[in-house]
């Protein structure tokens, strides 16, 4: 890493520097990729692997790696093979709606601090078809948990109703970053479903359900809506009032959504 580039915790930055790493990532890629979008290239060196395979825009919010990446990739931007924005790529959803005109593959190593942000945003971009990102391993395991785990949760469940797929597909260890974060990190693969659209008051519904993930889902959502309206509507579906949030599927929260926005009775 040069002497001059210093990885600024604001951003939370921790440069990918394994060359096996970064090779298993390319491979892990779609065989018909679309164009791809990085988001946070750093010094660059999954970007210098990424434009070889296909044309590639990347976001980063940091100007001091901006200089960087212009001298490294003056002939991939001069040749239109890289485009390099330099914006905060939530601002840029939040202006444009998507990442890209057209259909794009995300793949990134992501900053934890907004990594679950970034890829709830990329669950509503329309033109996002895969994401392929290096996030926390704690927080991989939320997105690709099933029923019954003790990470599933809020997140599991709208990965499901979005995807068609999705795994962790390998974990990297701290030594393969420059500086190595206190945690194991992982590659989450997600192929998402085409036209999903995402009930904004479902997901509120879901964060009250999982709000105390270890306590009794009915108890939970008593905070919400009257006890006496809550035991009907576990009686109309047939569920046990002491199961826990972890331990309720994707299916049955849409039915019990559906009779609760339907019945509107808050306590």
């Amino acid at each position: 890493m040069k002497k001059s580039i210093i990885a600024k915790k604001k951003f939370g930055q921790n440069f990918l520097k394994d060359k096996n790493i970064l090779s298993m990532i390319i491979q892990s890629m779609p065989k018909n990729s679309n164009h791809i979008v990085e988001i946070g290239p750093g010094l660059g060196d999954l970007t210098e692997k990424l434009v070889k395979y296909k044309d590639t825009t990347a976001y980063e919010v940091d100007t001091d790696l901006i200089a960087v990446l212009k001298s490294k990739f003056a002939i991939e931007i001069k040749n239109k093979r890289f485009e390099l924005i330099h914006t905060d790529v939530l601002k840029a959803w939040d202006e444009k709606g998507s990442l890209y005109k057209s259909k794009y593959d995300l793949i990134a190593n992501l900053p934890y601090y907004i990594a679950t942000n970034i890829i709830l945003r990329a669950f509503e971009d329309i033109n996002c078809e895969n994401i392929i990102v290096m996030i926390q391993r704690e927080v991989a395991q939320k997105f690709t948990a099933i029923v019954n785990n003790k990470e599933y949760s809020s997140l599991s469940i709208i990965t499901q109703l979005v995807s068609k797929e999705a795994r962790i597909l390998f974990d990297v260890p701290p030594e393969s970053f420059d500086p190595p974060p206190k945690v194991v990190s992982s590659i989450l693969y997600i192929s998402k479903k085409e036209k999903v659209e995402l009930d904004k008051d479902f997901l509120k519904f879901l964060k009250f359900c999982f709000s105390q993930p270890r306590k009794k889902l009915f108890k939970n959502l008593s905070v919400l809506y009257k006890k006496e309206f809550l035991s009907n509507i576990y009686n109309e579906l047939n569920i046990k009032e002491t199961l826990r949030p972890h331990e309720v599927d994707v299916s049955l929260y849409s039915q019990m959504y559906t009779k609760v926005k339907n019945g509107k009775q808050q306590s």
